[in-house]
């Protein structure tokens, strides 16, 4: 893009606030712009609050939102932590003169932040396109009738977003599965009645790229990166029961999330394959090692600790948080050693402030129901573990190992008043919600277990509405949704990351419109070593700048900063445009996701 054409782009953006274009086209010093540009702001500020009637109805909180953000990348701290200068970058596109060789070109992305920034601090975002309501004109039962008649439009609307996402309780999908599972068993030789049996799954959990070819048509990048991550020795694997809820042909939309979940990208695998090899690099993207006192513990909080028997699954998430430690699926020697695991167990018990231990790894229902029950037995005996969690994806997986004797096995420590068992599992899509999942997660409520859900959220969940219609779902067959997660900043996942705006998109503008049963999870991003950021909690995070390639840089505070004192983690998002890009690349209307970059 010439020099000409990026002043061109933008002079027509500063144009949308025209007390800031002559400020920016002046030959002042930087120092100088950035205090009068400060004042504008201030006063803009002052003027939202004081009813400033050029403004909109409502208009003056997104411009209220924006001002705060933008005061923000202005400042100097912001800019050392981010490591880049918007105000000067932008200075120096305008203004000509002698500008760098290295210089980043600004992307598409880049232009469409920073017009939607200009028009956010101005008030002309221009996201109303409907009228006011009027209900609040009238009183009594005309007003609610006109209430409820604007409920209903916003109902309707939603219910043509929820209706595009077929589930697995549909009897369509399940007529579908029934082949699917028909062509699987012919494969194997096996019998309907070795289908049941959980073992049979982990014998012929499908390995490479020819086996799955045979069983399901997969693309070419499909094929090529199951090849390559075989001969990468990266871990890769799926369990005959959930390669059944993939459909046969490729590209048909529906299972898109199912595939996603276990076949890799191409670029997955080989930047996960050039990390290994650089040792400058580290996977461990929580910092694991840095806060496990002992081996088989994880602790980031002061009250609950995270507990790994064993480090394999029956397969394994693409973007799995702990595949640094994983060697391979279902592999014999990940358990943690008895004398080990001993260790950690009495870790526990000779760490009295701890109350909650959270069994994961890995998959723990991977260990026989004898070594389950032992642990828990052990656990138990520690009078200050009130409350113990296993981390599961068997009912999604291979449901068919929750059997009766299971859970069994698990219930019987459960203690009301003294002890409190949950399950916390993780259904990334509607099209996941099966019969036998259903039927593996009541034979736990039908004992008064708690079973949780952990959502990941990924680029092939975030349609609108997706992530909607899987709460509904889940709540349906007794799961209560209880985390979303923004996908890991690994480099490797990149394929699979959402911009944080989408996250509080989803959550402001769609779940808020679903019973608050359905929407009771909490949107979180996992600061490494830290723990837990609450995305809903603006206070929590701030947007420190907006680089040349369009991506938001944020800094995020950890839970304890009025607790103790703790540095911030600066983290760099996915851009906003790549993002509503490759969502119209796959049929999506952009349109349906414009209010997007007033999220900050």
């Amino acid at each position: 893009m010439s020099k000409e054409s990026v002043q061109k782009k933008l002079n027509k953006i500063i144009g949308y606030a025209p007390e800031l274009k002559p400020i920016f086209l002046s030959n002042k010093s930087l120092d100088t712009k950035r205090m009068i540009i400060r004042n504008y702001l201030s006063r803009m500020l002052v003027a939202t609050f004081d009813d400033n009637p050029k403004i909109p109805p409502l208009e003056w909180v997104l411009t209220r939102d924006a001002i705060n953000v933008c005061r923000r990348i202005l400042s100097k701290r912001s800019e050392r932590l981010a490591g880049f200068s918007l105000l000067n970058y932008v200075d120096t596109l305008l203004n000509g003169g002698a500008q760098p060789e290295d210089l980043p070109e600004p992307s598409p992305g880049f232009f469409a932040e920073f017009e939607h920034l200009i028009k956010g601090i101005s008030g002309h975002t221009g996201i109303y396109s409907v009228k006011p309501a009027v209900f609040g004109k009238y009183q009594g039962q005309k007003a609610a009738r006109i209430r409820s008649n604007d409920l209903s439009r916003m109902a309707r609307s939603a219910r043509r977003f929820l209706d595009r996402y077929p589930s697995g309780m549909d009897r369509e999908v399940i007529r579908k599965r029934s082949l699917n599972k028909a062509r699987i068993l012919k494969y194997f030789g096996a019998t309907e009645l070795e289908w049941e049996r959980w073992k049979w799954h982990t014998r012929n959990i499908i390995r490479d790229a020819d086996t799955l070819n045979a069983l399901i048509k997969l693309t070419p990048e499909e094929y090529q990166a199951v090849k390559l991550a075989r001969r990468y020795k990266i871990p890769f694997g799926i369990t005959p029961y959930y390669l059944s809820l993939m459909d046969y042909q490729p590209g048909g939309g529906a299972d898109a999330a199912v595939r996603a979940q276990v076949i890799p990208s191409l670029r997955y695998v080989q930047k996960l394959n050039d990390m290994r090899n650089n040792s400058e690099s580290s996977i461990d993207f929580m910092l694991e090692r840095d806060t496990s006192p002992i081996e088989g513990i994880t602790r980031r909080y002061p009250m609950i600790v995270i507990l790994k028997p064993i480090m394999t699954c029956p397969q394994i998430c693409v973007y799995c948080q702990r595949n640094w430690e994983i060697e391979d699926v279902h592999s014999t020697g990940a358990m943690l050693h008895k004398e080990k695991l001993d260790r950690a167990i009495s870790w526990i018990a000779d760490t009295p402030e701890i109350n909650e231990v959270l069994i994961t790894g890995g998959d723990p229902l991977l260990l026989s129901n004898a070594r389950l029950e032992n642990l828990l037995f052990k656990l138990s005996r520690i009078k200050h573990v009130e409350r113990i969690r296993i981390g599961t994806r068997m009912p999604v997986t291979l449901p068919q190992r929750v059997t009766e004797s299971l859970v069994r096995d698990i219930n019987h420590f459960q203690n009301p008043g003294k002890r409190e068992l949950i399950l916390v599992t993780h259904f990334e899509h509607p099209y996941e919600v099966t019969p036998q999942a259903m039927e593996a997660v009541q034979k736990f409520r039908r004992t008064g277990m708690e079973v949780n859900n952990q959502l990941v959220y990924t680029f092939y969940n975030s349609r609108k509405f997706e992530a909607a219609a899987l709460r509904l779902k889940l709540r349906l067959i007794g799961v209560t949704p209880y985390y979303t997660f923004n996908t890991k900043g690994k480099e490797e996942t990149d394929d699979y990351r959402v911009p944080i705006a989408r996250l509080l998109q989803e959550q402001q503008e769609e779940a808020r419109l679903l019973p608050g049963t359905v929407r009771t999870d909490e949107i979180v991003f996992n600061v490494p070593k830290l723990g837990k950021n609450y995305l809903r909690a603006s206070q929590h995070h701030d947007i420190i700048s907006i680089l040349p390639d369009g991506r938001r840089v944020y800094e995020f505070h950890p839970w304890e900063k009025k607790l103790s004192l703790m540095d911030t983690y600066i983290y760099t998002d996915v851009s906003i445009y790549d993002y509503l890009k490759r969502l119209k690349q796959i049929g999506e209307n952009p349109s349906h996701y414009k209010t997007i970059w007033y999220y900050y």
